[in-house]
């Protein structure tokens, strides 16, 4: 038997920003028993027709189910939680977390339909647990929700620090500040490899803290005399507070707009979060309250089209308008990749006649993640030998494994999605590559991203479809050729089409009785004729099907 190795496997979340799933393997090589940490989603960027969300592929670890010990989530982010309820049934492992992450997971589980029975094990903060051959430890850091965790890993090979996503915010509004202690302890009894948040590398200083928020929100408020909306991330409850509290100081009542943010604001009073704020009131209030007197929180920073503040701007939102005198005030950044929704999004609202304020007009966001100075400052205190970078595009990885040689770290390596490294014992490096790929939710069902599904909608999106119906009788075509088409032209009438009629009737006439005969034969031959003949009078490349109708 070989000896054992300590392997890491992202196969999401490495070369990419959200859609996280990481694996941790440790036994002999070929009979390692594996923990998961983080299962997310990514979200449709409108390049596929008919999907919003998207989803790491588990095939890997599914084959090997049977050696996974357990899932250990960080946080209640989207992109690290959102694909447990889709994917789940393919592990059936149990589920470890804190309780705002599970309070959260759990009303996911409730509202999708979700048909399962998972062993949920609630965890402390800074807990300590064992999943398999992994001694577990919590570390309290701070981000852009409750309870976000690093988690050291230690096994007979050694220790791994991997961070989830955090920042160092000496004054969070919600929760405790950063563990640093539990940090350098750690790097003082020794970290073999530290994987580690690079969403932020490029950026030089320091993130900023959420109670530098308050004052700026609070006196731009002050300055607006019709109705307010403020746009953020729902799951941002520090943020939802200081939001509050500045509405609050100016005498407006706080209205929430969007049902995730219903969703989140109960987690969170269930945890203990937000005692010192005032129930919210709901959508059905505002009609209600005076316009000077009225603060809306909306879900929809990032131009998403069914988000409550996208309809808001186009008019669609039942109980809510805004309007001149109106002001709206993104508290949030811009996703890299939803600049064009957004861009939308605040034209409409302008063209409403409102007032959009943003991040570049007025300090009023602050970044979940580390910037370069805090990246610096946790390699001081892990002082890890190996840094593996992920949470990042590929030029973030590159550049967080430079940073962290200039920090002293002697090893750096850069792995995307399905790349094997091996930590230990042995020399460190990629020994495999494994299946990594996407998965979307197409309506109640979950395809791979390269189905026929998927590619045929694409496919009908750019170029159109055609479908044929022909009709045999006495292997002879019948008189009438019905074409139906979408998205070429406006009446299937057109004349164009009659030359696809024709290059039909002429393949199936060189075609023999026997094989007129044959109906895989006459359909493939007429849907042949008739793309090439579409190709031609249309300049495309619509997808074509045939129907065929034997009327003897």
């Amino acid at each position: 038997m070989s000896s054992s190795e300590l392997v890491f496997v992202p196969l999401g979340g490495a070369g990419e920003i959200g859609m996280n799933l990481n694996l941790y393997g440790y036994g002999p090589t070929g009979n390692e028993t594996w923990v998961m940490v983080d299962l997310g989603v990514t979200f449709s960027d409108g390049s596929l027709p008919g999907v919003d969300v998207i989803l790491p592929d588990p095939t890997f670890i599914e084959e090997r189910r049977d050696k996974l010990a357990g899932l250990v989530l960080t946080h209640a982010h989207e992109d690290h939680i959102g694909a447990v309820q889709y994917l789940w049934n393919r592990l059936k492992c149990p589920i470890y977390a804190t309780p705002f992450t599970l309070s959260v997971l759990r009303r996911k589980l409730s509202e999708n339909n979700f048909r399962g029975d998972p062993e949920i094990i609630e965890v402390p903060l800074s807990g300590q647990f064992d999943v398999g051959p992994f001694h577990m430890e919590l570390i309290t850091l701070t981000h852009s929700i409750p309870e976000p965790n690093a988690i050291a890993i230690t096994t007979p090979v050694g220790t791994v620090m991997h961070t989830g996503d955090w920042k160092f915010d000496p004054d969070p509004v919600i929760g405790p500040a950063a563990d640093e202690e539990a940090l350098k302890r750690f790097g003082d009894e020794g970290v073999l490899a530290i994987v580690c948040d690079s969403t932020n590398v490029f950026d030089p200083g320091t993130s900023g803290s959420e109670a530098d928020i308050y004052d700026n929100l609070s006196a731009l408020i002050a300055n607006c005399e019709g109705r307010v909306a403020v746009a953020c991330f729902a799951t941002n409850v520090a943020r939802l507070e200081t939001i509050a509290k500045a509405a609050i100081a100016n005498g407006r009542d706080v209205v929430l707009a969007g049902r995730s943010l219903g969703r989140i604001t109960d987690a969170a009073r269930e945890n203990g979060y937000l005692e010192d704020i005032p129930a919210f009131l709901t959508e059905e209030d505002a009609g209600y309250l005076p316009d000077d007197k009225t603060l809306i929180i909306c879900t929809g920073s990032q131009g998403e089209p069914r988000a409550a503040l996208s309809r808001i701007a186009s008019g669609d939102h039942r109980r809510i308008t805004l309007g001149p005198g109106d002001t709206v005030i993104f508290s949030s950044r811009m996703i890299p990749g939803n600049e064009p929704s957004i861009n939308r999004l605040q034209d409409q609202l302008v063209r409403r006649g409102v007032e959009v304020i943003t991040a570049k007009d007025h300090m009023i966001h602050v970044s979940g993640h580390p910037a370069r100075d805090e990246l610096a400052r946790m390699y001081q205190h892990v002082r890890p030998r190996i840094s593996v970078p992920v949470h990042g595009e590929l030029r973030h990885l590159v550049a967080h494994a430079e940073l962290a040689r200039q920090c002293q770290v002697p090893e750096a390596f850069v792995v995307e999605n399905g790349m094997a490294l091996r930590l230990g014992p042995d020399a460190p490096g990629v020994i495999d590559h494994v299946r990594a790929g996407r998965l979307v939710v197409d309506g109640s069902r979950v395809v791979a991203v390269d189905s026929e599904t998927v590619r045929g909608r694409t496919r009908a999106m750019w170029n159109g479809f055609a479908v044929l119906t022909l009709a045999l009788k006495g292997g002879k075509l019948a008189d009438e050729m019905q074409i139906s088409t979408s998205g070429l032209y406006d009446d299937d009438d057109a004349p164009e089409l009659d030359s696809v009629r024709l290059a039909v009737r002429d393949a199936l006439a060189k075609l023999s009785a026997i094989a007129l005969r044959d109906d895989e034969l006459v359909l493939e031959t007429a849907r042949i004729a008739a793309r090439r003949a579409l190709r031609i009078v249309t300049d495309k490349r619509p997808v074509t099907r045939v129907h065929l109708v034997r009327l003897d």
